[in-house]
């Protein structure tokens, strides 16, 4: 289980200091999958990003089954259990596909095993395994591999910041199916993601609601996702163009 206490983040910028989150508290359950939504600059990524390791917080404990992770660094968590996939993928001049999936399990898997988790995110294994993590693969590409070799951790909490970002409608429709799977065969961990997608909030178990760095809403998603239909924030999502977007 997550747990965060008291948890808070400031930055300085010219005007003073300002506060992206305020005394945040909040758990993520075992075997739950759970989606923190909320307006555009509430704090959705830098709350996933300190709960990696990414960022420092200002102030507050966060604890992974029970033990204070606030001053580990994003190493020590990612052993720890914890996998986390950015909202811009990462590229990587000089590492093929496989080997990230290699780094993923910590194992020297053949390739035939490798091409299971990229067939689990849709893509033809024969035609990237040997592909460098370059800007030769578009935006919808990385994200998908990226999610393979979150899957390829299996970690005890899985994070992913906004994973409907710059990818096509077909990758996202495909995105939600690994999502449910990943959902169903969920076992003594949990998945936190990051998302104003009304399709990725239908899935979850339980929706957190993050804005002006603070907790406006936290319940079981038949409880809180009808409060959201209609409110600036969805609406705007739905007009914002992306592909992955909302059934309008």
């Amino acid at each position: 289980m997550l747990e965060i206490k008291d948890l808070s983040f400031k930055v300085d910028t010219e005007t003073g200091e300002k506060k992206i989150l305020d005394k945040i508290d909040l758990a993520v359950p075992d075997n739950k999958l759970v989606v923190v939504t909320g307006p555009n600059g509430g704090g959705k990524s830098t709350l996933a990003k300190l709960i990696a390791g990414i960022l420092t917080p200002t102030s507050g404990k966060i604890l992974f089954d029970g033990q204070d992770i606030t001053e580990k660094t994003v190493t020590e968590r990612a052993n720890s259990g914890i996998a986390f996939a950015f909202q811009q993928p990462v590229r990587f001049k000089g590492i093929q596909v496989i080997d990230l999936i290699r780094l993923a399990t910590g194992k020297k898997l053949s390739a035939a095993d490798a091409c299971e988790y990229l067939s689990a995110v849709g893509l033809c294994a024969r035609n990237y395994i040997d592909r460098e993590v370059d800007a030769s693969l578009s935006g919808g590409e990385l994200k998908r591999i990226e999610i393979a070799s979150v899957i390829a951790r299996s970690g005890k909490l899985s994070i992913f910041d906004e994973p409907e970002a710059g990818i096509d409608l077909w990758s996202f429709q495909h995105l939600i199916k690994v999502f449910r799977k990943m959902r169903s065969n969920i076992k003594d961990s949990s998945i936190l993601i990051i998302s104003h997608q009304e399709r990725i909030l239908e899935i979850a178990d339980e929706i957190i609601v993050l804005k002006d760095g603070n907790i406006a809403a936290h319940g079981p998603k038949d409880e809180i996702l009808p409060t959201l239909m209609g409110t600036p924030a969805m609406i705007s999502a739905c007009r914002s163009g992306d592909e992955g977007g909302y059934q309008c």
